[in-house]
């Protein structure tokens, strides 16, 4: 199964990442994900969500759960060795316009498309890669795990997510990009780096059941029910998998394309 490269994408540079093999994904995170849920109680509530900038983030760096109030949640942090956090300020916006191929590469099994709806502005040389992002919404097909699914992921200025921008450009947060995602599961997405010796630390935090509304952020599964556990599982799989590969395929393409938008 997976994505498959067309005739066309064959012919662009970077379709070679597309024949590698998918790097591996550390044994220590598939036994967290066999493993079992983790204690919710350890879980970072998102109206704590300014504390994931900090260099310290409380509760577990990785795995998921479902929270008490029926919401689900995962994490995950991932050493990106001789990667940088311009090159995922780039990345963020690369993958969105010119070919699918690009999306494809992340993860060849499960990636599909991701396309901006607004490319000519993520094109647009005087915007900076870091806000390439915002106010961006990219259409998905993508296959966490249950079946190949569409879903749009709304990108926003980390301050319409109530993130603090004093953060940002931090020992804690050298860089981050945050979503909404709408769709079957939806979910709060926020991801940060942080520099470590040889590269970066990249860190992710989903809460699943929550959107936004009239520029709040509220959860969206009815007080009394539960996400079935499948569902952060499943995007904890998801997620341990493709950063496992852009940590492989990254500086080596951004070396290449970094100029080619």
């Amino acid at each position: 199964m997976g994505s498959k490269i067309t005739e066309e994408e064959k012919k662009l540079p970077y379709a070679k990442y597309f024949y590698m093999d998918l790097a591996e994904i550390p044994k220590e995170k598939l036994d967290i994900w066999n493993g079992g849920i983790q204690d919710s109680k350890e879980a970072l509530q998102i109206e704590n969500r300014n504390l994931f900038l900090e260099e310290e983030v409380p509760g577990f760096q990785v795995g998921y759960c479902v929270l008490e109030n029926g919401a689900g949640y995962v994490a995950n942090s991932t050493y990106m060795k001789d990667v940088t956090p311009d090159m995922l300020d780039w990345w963020f916006g690369w993958h969105s316009v010119g070919s699918d191929l690009r999306y494809k590469i992340w993860d060849k099994e499960d990636h599909y498309y991701a396309r901006a709806d607004k490319p000519e502005y993520v094109m647009d040389p005087r915007v900076p890669c870091r806000e390439k992002t915002w106010g961006v919404n990219h259409s998905i097909l993508e296959d966490i795990g249950m079946g190949p699914d569409p879903l749009k992921l709304c990108f926003k200025k980390p301050s319409d997510l109530g993130y603090d921008m004093s953060k940002i450009g931090t020992k804690g947060c050298s860089t981050m990009v945050c979503a909404v995602g709408e769709g079957k599961a939806p979910a709060v997405m926020t991801h940060k780096c942080r520099k470590v010796d040889g590269g970066i630390m990249f860190e992710s935090r989903f809460w699943m059941g929550y959107g936004l509304k009239a520029g709040k952020i509220i959860k969206l599964i009815p007080d009394g029910e539960k996400i079935p556990e499948i569902f952060p599982k499943s995007l904890f799989g998801h997620n341990i998998k493709e950063f496992a590969n852009l940590a492989a395929i990254l500086p080596k393409l951004y070396e290449e394309e970094k100029d080619n938008f």
